[in-house]
């Protein structure tokens, strides 16, 4: 399933989040123009004393790992995900909050995953993608929008319909794929969505105010029905 949409209208534009999106770009298009950039990357090895490169390097690698990512499709998704839920997390935090809430979570989500990596002996492997962080602004989502409808793009095989569904069923979704993926497909840092949820679960409530009234949705066009003439 992918998000097209929500139905809660932003009142500020998001410089923040389209500052993340644009950022994200730059950065892919410097490492097609490096090779890939792999050097750049975090590798949960760094965090090991004896291995890793310094306390410098180490935490630039950190941040700078949040916004590369590993192909096309890799950020054309993570973007797209960002541009549909984090305006509206932007404009109840504020953008300074949101900007440190974001990176707060792709930070506590790497650590996840590196707690793992070192655990299953995969601590050599870089991370790359924003999807930690990205995943701590759906987990703020469900606390402030839980009412919220996110039109939706579903793909069943040959089947593909877009509907429009209950933001906590979308989100909630999403969650348990996460954990259900755990310890598949090696490529993908599946810890580090679950622990950038989390994160943005709960700390959402120490950057934004949440017992906020939901705010004003835009109503569902009408619909169109068969017209006959007699």
């Amino acid at each position: 399933m992918l998000p097209l949409k929500d139905n809660i209208p932003s009142k500020h534009f998001p410089v923040v989040n389209v500052g993340i999106i644009v950022t994200c770009v730059i950065v892919y298009i410097a490492q097609l123009s490096a090779g890939g950039g792999q050097e750049w990357a975090f590798a949960p090895d760094m965090l090991i004393p004896w291995r890793g490169p310094g306390i410098g390097p180490t935490v630039g690698a950190l941040f700078l790992s949040m916004f590369m990512h590993g192909g096309v499709v890799h950020i054309a998704g993570n973007m797209l995900f960002l541009w549909v839920f984090g305006d509206n997390i932007e404009d109840r935090m504020g953008h300074v909050k949101y900007l440190i809430f974001y990176l707060v979570c792709g930070v506590i989500a790497t650590l996840a995953h590196s707690l793992i990596a070192l655990v299953t002996g995969t601590a050599h492997m870089s991370l790359v993608g924003a999807s930690g962080a990205i995943a701590g602004v759906l987990g703020a989502y469900l606390v402030l929008f839980r009412h919220a409808r996110v039109r939706t793009l579903v793909i069943i095989i040959f089947f593909i319909t877009v509907v429009d569904l209950p933001a906590t069923l979308f989100l909630v979704y999403w969650f348990i794929i996460q954990v259900l993926s755990l310890g598949g497909a090696p490529g993908v840092a599946y810890m580090a969505h679950i622990g950038g949820f989390a994160a943005g679960f709960v700390l959402v409530r120490v950057f934004a105010d949440t017992s906020k009234p939901r705010p004003p949705q835009i109503p569902p066009p009408p619909r169109v029905t068969d017209l006959r003439i007699e």
